[in-house]
């Protein structure tokens, strides 16, 4: 999905750094570069711990306020699914998704289709509007036997007629 290099990610971040005149840490960059290295989402825990387990020590109030900024600058997409604490993903050189939420196992899926973009434009042109981002977040329960975080018991498939 990656249609964009970590050096042009990396430019970015300098040039609001500079923006902001705050300093180019080597511990700022370094949390951009794992958080460019995944593909899943994560919470501010989850970079922490690994970040961690690699032995780069770094605060937490670091990876709170880096983060923070990374979202500011569009570097990365915060996300608050069912009312839990925040999830990130990195935003920049990705195609528009959509995402699938199970209630019960917390597990998060994406999906692309490319009537998304076409409903975005359509929306915008009826309704007058600029829009300059959308999130679209379906909720229900994943069909997945072995989720190893769900509540209940697993949901039994019924055959297609």
């Amino acid at each position: 999905m990656n249609t964009i290099g970590f050096e042009k990610v990396r430019q970015i971040l300098e040039k609001e750094l500079e923006n902001r005149n705050l300093r180019k840490t080597t511990e700022r960059f370094t949390i951009l570069e794992e958080v460019y290295s995944r593909n899943d989402h994560f919470d501010v825990e989850d970079l922490y711990d690994t970040l961690l387990s690699k032995n780069f020590h770094v605060s937490r109030a670091t990876v709170y306020n880096t983060l923070d900024m990374l979202v500011a600058c569009g570097l990365v997409k915060k996300h608050r699914f069912n009312g839990d604490g925040a999830v990130f993903e990195k935003a920049l050189g990705f195609r528009q998704h959509g995402h699938l939420v199970c209630n019960e196992c917390h597990h998060i899926k994406e999906f692309c289709d490319p009537r998304l973009q076409a409903i975005q434009d359509n929306v915008g042109v009826a309704l007058g509007f600029n829009i300059t981002d959308q999130a679209l977040v379906f909720y229900g329960t994943c069909s997945e036997d072995n989720c190893e975080n769900r509540i209940s018991a697993p949901l039994k498939k019924e055959a297609h007629q």
